[in-house]
């Protein structure tokens, strides 16, 4: 886990020499943020929260080469400041199929947060979704542990029956974060947002649940989801070693929850593969930081 933790340390330390070496990125970066296509409610908007740019690339990349139009994708990438640099390097230097990527930094104070000293506020973002995008109508989350590996934009006509969300298992004690079709214009109306408030006062003194967002996830969005078929979402990928290939290759998302993570040197091997295949390990910011 520490080697890991080092090359991709040593790979967002060179993508964030090279925004300082290079001021024509900034200028880049300006445009993109006054991009119309960033609000177009025409296109397909993904939202995706992380501070790792390898497996931010593999979401995207691995989202677009399975897209049958990726030149109508949209990414919205939120990230830390640390990774601020690094991040939008990373996406600038790199062309994902022509859809647009936007890299945006969370700053400390800039959400109200409910008592996050111990948690990373990245991971709690996903209850924020409506601040962050305020003119979007729609938007499909994805987490950063997860390889697309079907087109995605036919979630865009999921029948939701009034409800905020779609995931795979409706069962309270069952459904997951990791590929989430919402409604945001239904979030407002019920306000979402000030439900998950709600939870995080009751458990101001962690006897609820002690850390994560499954936990305020589940309560927050009782009775307001939306099933999924269970081959829009496989599950396990980073924890069980015994799921079944054709259910593997029958997912438009294989999603590596679990400890066991793809970037990691205890990552399932038989799972490998079909993330590390969204990785070009001869790329100049790669070579020198990432082994293969």
């Amino acid at each position: 886990m520490e080697a890991m933790s080092k090359s991709l340390h040593c790979l967002s330390m060179k993508l964030t020499e090279e925004w300082f070496r290079n001021p024509a990125l900034e200028r880049f970066s300006d445009e993109m943020r006054n991009s119309p296509r960033l609000v177009d409610n025409n296109l397909y908007h993904f939202c995706i929260f992380s501070d790792n740019v390898l497996a931010t690339s593999v979401v995207i990349n691995s989202t677009v080469s399975s897209a049958d139009h990726p030149q109508q994708l949209v990414f919205h990438v939120v990230t830390d400041e640390v990774n601020y640099w690094a991040m939008t390097t990373w996406f600038l230097m790199n062309d994902f199929r022509g859809c647009t990527v936007e890299i945006r930094s969370i700053k400390d104070g800039e959400m109200n947060f409910k008592d996050l000293r111990f948690e990373s506020r990245l991971n709690h973002l996903r209850f924020y979704i409506p601040q962050l995008l305020p003119l979007l109508e729609k938007v499909l989350f994805l987490d950063d542990d997860i390889v697309v590996q079907k087109d995605l934009t036919p979630l865009y006509t999921v029948e939701l029956h009034g409800n905020i969300m779609g995931a795979f298992d409706p069962q309270a004690c069952g459904w997951a974060f990791g590929m989430n079709i919402i409604d945001l214009i239904a979030w407002k109306k019920v306000n979402v947002t000030a439900k998950y408030h709600y939870w995080q006062e009751q458990n101001a003194d962690r006897m609820l649940w002690k850390a994560g967002t499954l936990s305020p996830g589940l309560l927050t969005f009782y009775g307001l989801i939306e099933p999924l078929d269970r081959r829009w979402h496989v599950l396990g990928l980073g924890y069980d070693k015994d799921i079944d290939d054709r259910l593997i290759e029958s997912a438009a998302v294989v999603h590596y929850n679990g400890n066991m993570k793809p970037w990691l040197e205890l990552a399932i091997g038989r799972y490998k593969h079909l993330w590390e295949r969204y990785i070009n390990f001869r790329h100049p910011s790669i070579t020198g930081c990432i082994m293969h």
